[in-house]
């Protein structure tokens, strides 16, 4: 499964009053692990930033002067993320902003439109459905999931983009598989899938089966409870157990 984390910088908040995209960060996850390849782009946006935008990110007009338009690097990006599922930080802002930049591209042709190439993944609407009546701001979810923001002084795309992926994983890792260490993407480097797995060499393949201590099964136990409490009761491991117990008393 490949996903991209996305983020940008804008000009202001508004593209239907002309305000346009200033920095793209995007970094890629397969099977929600960090692989090392990443999008990063400075864009000059043919205006003037809004001086409360600045104060947010801390780009000049000054510094985007010698950057590349957006039409120089649309098909760049646009091959990144072709297909992919997005995973984005109040989504409707970002998608609206490509959306309004691909449009400006048409030249009366159909425009793209990216929630129609790629899926997109809204992780703020994950995290009011999560923690609802909560401050679900990326600051806050690094708070609540005890990831490291302590280098963001500005907001910047990149750079929340890679801590959105952390937060990302860290929110969903309890669905994700109960025995794969998810707390924070990883660097992929060994096998990933079961089909990899199956390749490798019979003396690699080859492991002593050990079965779980009672200690073990408790604490697992309590984890399955404190994923379907925090699932409001959709854990699936509950109901394979609720399903084998039917079974068993049949």
């Amino acid at each position: 499964m490949r996903q991209v984390v996305l983020d940008t910088e804008t000009t202001g908040l508004e593209p239907s009053e002309g305000h346009r995209i200033i920095e793209i960060g995007c970094v890629e996850l397969v099977n929600r692990r960090l692989t090392g390849s990443s999008y990063h782009q400075y864009i000059n946006p043919g205006r003037d930033i809004d001086a409360g935008a600045i104060e947010v990110h801390g780009i000049t007009n000054e510094f985007l002067q010698d950057k590349p338009k957006f039409a120089d690097i649309a098909k760049d990006f646009f091959d990144f993320v072709k297909g992919a599922e997005l995973i984005i930080h109040n989504a409707p802002f970002d998608v609206g902003f490509f959306n309004h930049e691909f449009i400006r591209l048409a030249n009366g042709e159909g425009p793209i439109k990216i929630a129609e190439q790629c899926g997109v993944i809204d992780t703020l609407k994950l995290a009011r459905t999560m923690h609802p009546g909560q401050k679900n701001d990326l600051d806050s979810l690094c708070r609540r999931y005890s990831v490291d923001n302590s280098g963001r002084t500005f907001h910047g795309a990149l750079l929340d983009a890679e801590i959105l992926a952390d937060v990302y994983v860290a929110m969903t890792r309890a669905q994700a598989g109960l025995f794969e260490d998810t707390t924070t993407p990883m660097r992929s480097g060994g096998p990933s899938s079961e089909a990899e797995i199956r390749r490798l060499p019979a003396a690699r393949a080859r492991v002593a089966i050990v079965g779980p201590t009672p200690e073990e099964l408790t604490a697992h136990q309590a984890w399955l409870e404190e994923i379907q409490k925090k699932s409001g009761g959709k854990c699936v491991w509950k109901r394979l157990e609720a399903s084998e117990q039917e079974i068993g008393e049949t």
